[in-house]
């Protein structure tokens, strides 16, 4: 019995030279790298939610790339043919994973070491980015302008570090040692006892040389309101979604800048449009939005950003982990998990 594969997403045409070493007698792949609108989005037309529903309906096996295309219950339910869903990382807060429990349909993940790595990497790229003004200065240069504007500096400046996992440990010991930033923290649970762990697994002393802690833990008013820099580091939950608003981020200095690469939602995004749209905050980087690929007519595309009196503006398309090493290492491990599941053997990395 031929086995139906849709692989959706794949904007970079990676996926084709994993799923084509798949026997064809036994699987028919479909390969749909258009993104449409999240299904259970409010803005999101029962039309296009049609669409998406019949345009996966046929499919038992659906390849997903982390939550570009998001599976809630209500378009679970209209997968009928649906048995395994092919996702990728530790966890993917877009499935519905009671539904897919109840249904029976296996979710699978994939190691992500060389992801954490990567996004890492445009973590500090885009704190720097954005201090030093590089996307505009480019622009001016290529325009025939010279020295349009004044850059920051980060060294001895201070860090908030918002979620101190694996990314924001990480993130703090680099800006730490590397530029001397002083480093904040805060999240809801975070205690300083587990600010001094998260030091030494960084390979860090607990206490720095003027014995305040190298990880200081900090209330939430206090972080927005002295930290030149304000990165990031949270998971997407229930909990988390809409965590930051205006109410916090017009505590920030009129010179910081907010630098978001986890998820879009824990930020009420139409509050921070408010405040860089008003100048009130120096700028921002972002690599991640509510409604991902952007609307052509999102506000966040304008091209004034950094003039009359707006704040800068850096962004990226959630191309943290899109490396291309990292893309390859996903879909080679989907494919190996799809194999596993038609010969019946156990799945080596599920997400339920």
């Amino acid at each position: 019995m031929v086995i139906q594969v849709a692989v959706l997403d794949d904007y970079h045409g990676i996926a084709c030279s994993h799923f084509a070493k798949l026997d064809p007698s036994q699987y028919v792949i479909k390969y749909l790298p258009a993104t449409l609108r999240p299904y259970n989005h409010p803005d999101t037309p029962q039309a296009e939610r049609d669409e998406l529903a019949e345009r996966l309906e046929p499919f038992e096996v659906i390849a997903t790339m982390r939550e570009r295309t998001p599976f809630p219950k209500g378009l679970i339910e209209r997968l009928p043919q649906l048995k395994l869903l092919l996702s990728c990382g530790r966890h993917n807060k877009a499935i519905d994973m009671e539904a897919c429990q109840s249904r029976g349909i296996p979710v699978t993940g994939s190691e992500d070491k060389m992801s954490t790595e990567t996004t890492l990497e445009h973590i500090i790229a885009l704190i720097l980015g954005a201090c030093h003004d590089i996307a505009q200065n480019d622009s001016a240069v290529k325009a025939g302008k010279w020295q349009t504007s004044l850059v920051t500096g980060v060294s001895g400046k201070t860090l908030g570090i918002i979620g101190l996992g694996r990314l924001g440990r990480s993130v703090a010991r680099i800006m730490s040692t590397a530029f001397g930033m002083r480093i904040i923290c805060w999240s809801a649970n975070l205690t300083q006892s587990t600010a001094d762990e998260q030091a030494k697994s960084q390979g860090l002393s607990v206490d720095g040389p003027g014995g305040e802690k190298t990880f200081k833990v900090v209330s939430r008013d206090e972080l927005f309101s002295t930290s030149d820099v304000i990165s990031v580091h949270l998971l997407l939950s229930d909990r988390t979604r809409g965590l930051i608003s205006g109410q916090d981020l017009s505590k920030m200095k009129p010179l910081s800048f907010f630098v978001n690469t986890s998820r879009g939602p824990l930020v009420v995004e139409e509050d921070l449009l408010g405040i860089l749209g008003a100048g009130k905050i120096k700028g921002a980087a972002l690599d991640v939005f509510n409604v991902e690929p952007l609307p052509a007519d999102s506000e966040w595309r304008r091209s004034d950003w950094g003039t009359d009196g707006k704040s800068r503006v850096l962004l990226t398309p959630h191309v943290a982990f899109v490396e291309e090493s990292v893309m390859n290492g996903f879909y080679k491990q989907q494919v190996e998990e799809l194999l596993r599941w038609s010969r019946g053997e156990a799945l080596k990395n599920t997400m339920h």
